[in-house]
């Protein structure tokens, strides 16, 4: 099990858009990165062909595992991310309140 999910609230920690939140819009396991809305955009000049115009597209790139924190819904705190298994259940938990991630 990943700790971060589509969806999640997140804060970032380092690099030049440090201190933004936003969502998590794709997670990238084997590469242990997250693409997320609004962070860390580049500029791509792109030649044009039969299908496509010329010009300059936004792109968004992934960011490294290492630079996030995932906000708590609970107590609206960026915390690491623990597991806890109940029941045969494994849930993510907050690591500063012990609420239980969705």
């Amino acid at each position: 099990m990943f700790k971060y999910k589509t969806g999640d609230e997140v804060l970032i920690t380092a690099g030049k858009e440090k201190g933004k939140k936003s969502k998590i819009e794709r997670v990238l396991p084997s590469e242990n990165k997250l693409v997320i809305t609004g962070i860390n955009i580049y500029k791509r000049h792109k030649k044009a062909t039969r299908n496509e115009k010329a010009g300059i597209f936004e792109v968004v790139r992934p960011v490294s595992v290492a630079n996030v924190q995932v906000i708590c819904p609970k107590c609206t705190k960026p915390s690491r991310v623990g597991f806890v298994t109940r029941d045969s259940i494994k849930n993510r938990v907050c690591k500063k309140c012990k609420g239980v991630l969705k």
